[in-house]
């Protein structure tokens, strides 16, 4: 399956299962923003991605906080310009 054009946020995407959906992701053609509670996880989980010539934006989000949810969605946005998939890990 290709996911050229698409965007996706991956929450926990700073470690484990959540790091692996994220560089899958971007394996398969889309764009990820790696998101994490821990920024420098998430920013490792991006660097993996660009080492790998995919398209990553890292940020720290506490997703039990809506306004830290709603700067991540609104950094994707601008980063990227659409949002195609969540995945709430």
């Amino acid at each position: 399956m290709r996911l050229d054009g698409k965007v996706a946020i991956v929450t926990g995407a700073g470690s484990g299962n959540g790091r692996g959906i994220a560089v899958g992701l971007a394996a398969a053609g889309a764009a990820v923003c790696a998101a994490d509670i821990v920024l420098a996880s998430a920013q490792e989980t991006a660097a993996i991605i660009a080492a790998n010539d995919g398209r990553a934006l890292a940020v720290g989000v506490d997703v039990t906080d809506r306004a830290s949810v709603e700067s991540m969605t609104e950094a994707v946005l601008r980063e990227f310009g659409r949002l195609d998939v969540l995945v709430n890990n």
